[in-house]
Formats: structure tokens, C-alpha cells, sequence
């Protein structure tokens, strides 16, 4: 058994070194996959009508769905998804069409908008729900609907953002093993 990886209008998925994608998840037309990202059961990444790109030692887990917008609807170009380096995206997150920066924790459940931008090293609780074209600025635990700046990070959540990613790095490492 093999994940769906799919091709539209003659875009394919283009996936680095040590990549896992789970048998059970759909990585369909312009979606660039980094070194040792890690895409979990049920996931779909949707690269049709713009691309998406997954920075290296990203985890975007089980149920979570990557859409892009369409060029003309909402801005001239539409709006890709770009996702950072040692990014963890929880259980069932919806990401559409926005930037994430790195050592960002997407909480289980979590919805990012259209055009919305979240800077590095940040925590997006679960549930949360960040509307288009918002801001959310480095260094902070963001809650609610709409999500709003919590408290700053302490330095145990600044650690456990790199410590989460690399924790999932392990883990695609063993899924790749067993499955030889």
C-alpha cells in the first residue's frame, strides 16, 4: 500500500530526503515536501490551484487538511501555503492558504485562514481559529476564536517547539524502518 500522490495540470509532488507519507494520506499537485517532513494518516494536501511547500522536520498530523486559494479570487496571485522548518501541525488542523513560520505548534483542530501569517516560534492552541489576513507575531500562546495573544512564551515552550519536531522526526524514522 502507497499514499495517493497525484498529479494535476501537470504538476506533481515534489518530495525530498526521508520523507513519510503515510499510506493513508493524499498529497495531490504542486506541494514541495522538505527533508524528513512527516505527513500522518487521513491528511490532504491540495495543491491544485496554488502550490504548498513543508519545511524540513515538519509533522502535519492525522486528519489535517492543506488548501491553497485560487489566483483571481481573493488577490491577483491567490494565496499558496508555506509552512516553516520543525513545524508540528496537530490532529485535524485546517490550513488555508496562509504562512506559517518555524518552530510553530498548530494545536489540535486549529483553523488558519486566508492570507493569515503566523511568525516563528509561537503556539496556536487547539480549536483555535486565526481569521484572514491576521498577524500573529512571534513568541506568544495564541487562544480562542478568534485567536488571541495569551501570554508570552517561557523558555520551556520555546524548547519543546524543537523538541516536538525532532520528537516526530524519530518517529517517521521507525515508521520508514518497519515498513523495509
Amino acid at each position: 500500500m502507497f499514499p495517493v500522490l497525484r498529479a494535476y495540470k501537470g504538476m506533481s509532488p515534489k518530495i525530498a530526503n526521508n520523507v513519510y507519507i503515510d499510506p493513508f494520506s493524499t498529497v495531490i499537485g504542486d506541494v514541495e515536501l522538505a527533508d524528513d517532513v512527516s505527513i500522518w494518516p487521513m491528511c490532504v494536501l491540495r495543491g491544485d490551484v496554488n502550490n504548498i511547500k513543508v519545511g524540513k522536520r515538519t509533522n502535519i498530523q492525522d486528519g489535517s487538511v492543506l488548501h491553497v486559494a485560487r489566483k483571481g479570487e481573493a488577490s491577483v496571485d491567490g494565496y499558496s501555503l508555506h509552512i516553516g522548518e520543525d513545524v508540528t501541525v496537530g490532529h485535524k488542523a485546517m490550513l488555508h492558504a496562509c504562512e506559517i513560520g518555524d518552530r510553530v505548534l498548530i494545536g489540535m483542530g486549529a483553523i488558519v485562514l486566508d492570507n493569515a501569517k503566523i511568525e516563528d516560534d509561537v503556539i496556536l492552541a487547539a480549536g483555535a481559529l486565526v481569521p484572514p489576513n491576521k498577524i500573529l507575531a512571534s513568541g506568544f500562546l495564541y487562544v480562542g476564536s478568534p485567536a488571541k495573544a495569551a501570554r508570552p512564551l517561557t523558555e520551556k515552550e520555546f524548547a519543546f517547539l524543537k523538541r516536538s519536531a525532532a520528537h516526530y522526526v524519530n518517529l517517521k524514522n521507525e515508521y520508514i524502518e518497519e515498513s523495509k
